[in-house]
């Protein structure tokens, strides 16, 4: 099920969370079928692994994906939507699906998996669309920005031709 917040332009899915699983790639199907493997067969050192699999609130935006435990709300994880690198459902189980973000603070990624009855494919290609959209928004606010700095080194050029030329006369008419 999910719902769309008109103030925020936020899309709100609930589906259980499986657990979120380090990863050596940012990339790829076979990424998410590791991961899912990892966490049948948890590591006896790692809690994160063997955290309960709980229903979560998984809220999309164009500025990430936040994941908050349904009961209380609390935010288990934010990921920015530029540090997404993939997301698919899982081939060998369709009721799975997942998504790969770097971590913010270190060169390290981790895979988030989900499942949903109904919605994971669904909630694959919402992840992807506002990726795209989060990028292109990006692009054309760098774009904005580039114009912005072309037309300020533009007018601090002409500024410099001026004072040159102000320059030379003031030491003309003082010789």
């Amino acid at each position: 099920m999910y719902e769309l917040s008109e103030e925020e332009h936020e899309i709100l899915f609930v589906a259980k969370f499986l657990g979120r699983v380090e990863v050596v790639r940012p990339s790829g199907l076979q990424v998410l079928e590791e991961a899912a493997q990892n966490l049948k067969t948890p590591d006896q050192f790692s809690s994160e692994k063997t955290a309960k699999k709980s229903k979560v609130h998984i809220f999309l935006s164009m500025n990430g994906i936040d994941l908050l435990e349904n009961k209380t709300k609390f935010l288990l994880y934010s990921c920015p939507l530029s540090t997404v690198s993939f997301c698919a459902v899982l081939p060998s189980s369709p009721k799975v699906f997942g998504f790969v973000a770097q971590h913010p603070a270190a060169d390290m990624y981790h895979c988030y998996l989900f499942q949903s009855k109904k919605f994971a494919h669904m909630l694959v290609s919402l992840i992807g669309d506002a990726f795209q959209a989060a990028k292109k928004e990006d692009n054309i606010r760098r774009g904005g920005r580039d114009l912005i700095v072309e037309a300020l080194r533009h007018k601090n050029k002409m500024l410099q031709k001026e004072n040159d030329e102000l320059k030379r006369k003031l030491a003309a008419k003082d010789k």
